[in-house]
């Protein structure tokens, strides 16, 4: 074989190697709730260990954020959001391919800097105006189902800062700006021994509830669909557990 049609050759098996690989590549954008970031960091690495070619990213940010976007046409193959509500706004404007379906739980928490150093015991420190208190904002998941726990109990809060996402407050307790705050269990995991957790009674009557879908219009959607089934799986399950999460 003369060196053309060595060259002519190699080319075309360069070619064919190039357009193998593009048609072997694929991604998948997820869009999850920021109480999620730890369990679907692990989500997506366990998803492309077993999908070789395959990229999940993952958008993390407050499940209303997430909403809009979604309502806004931000093109995003899955949601899994921290409430029903704010699902329920997305399936009620026809961006649900399907029903969704609860993944996960979650439970409240309040967290303190190490050492406590507002010797905080309850809820009915929340009131107290001499400590420095913190709630994500309305309209956020984990801060609706904090004031309805504080109201349950009778609290009406004095609060210093209304956080963007659970991240964000989880962030302040572990730089000791606020001397407590009402996160999830899982972020009290996430955070590895950087906060301390008190129970309190009324947690248990507000749970947060995960609901996942595959977004109508989605640009990958059997990916979407592969990778919901991963998060329903036995080992996304167990990612979740370990993470902090309820069943």
């Amino acid at each position: 074989m003369n060196r053309l049609l060595v060259s002519v050759a190699i080319g075309g098996l360069m070619a064919l190697t190039a357009c193998g690989e593009e048609a072997t590549t694929s991604t998948i954008f997820v869009s999850a709730a920021a109480s999620l970031a730890d369990a679907f960091a692990e989500m997506e690495e366990g998803f492309e260990a077993e999908n070789p070619g395959v990229d999940v990213v993952v958008n993390l940010a407050g499940s209303a954020t997430l909403r809009e976007q979604i309502l806004d046409g931000a093109p995003v193959d899955v949601f899994a959001a921290a409430n029903g509500s704010t699902m329920a706004e997305v399936v009620a404007a026809d961006r649900a391919a399907s029903a969704p379906v609860v993944f996960a739980r979650n439970r409240l928490q309040i967290a303190v800097p190490l050492g406590n150093p507002g010797a905080v015991t309850g809820l009915p420190d929340f009131a107290n105006d001499r400590l420095l208190i913190g709630l994500c904002a309305e309209g956020v998941p984990c801060g609706d189902l904090a004031r309805q726990a504080l109201q349950a109990a009778g609290i009406e809060p004095s609060l210093d800062t209304n956080e963007t996402d659970v991240r964000a407050l989880l962030a302040k307790l572990e730089e000791g700006e606020i001397d407590a705050g009402i996160v999830y269990v899982s972020d009290v995991t996430a955070a590895g021994g950087a906060v301390e957790a008190i129970d309190f009674s009324e947690a248990s009557e507000f749970v947060a509830e995960y609901p996942i879908v595959v977004v109508e219009s989605a640009p990958n959607p059997e990916g979407a669909v592969e990778f919901m089934d991963f998060v329903l799986s036995e080992e996304g399950q167990r990612i979740l557990a370990e993470n902090g999460f309820q069943q």
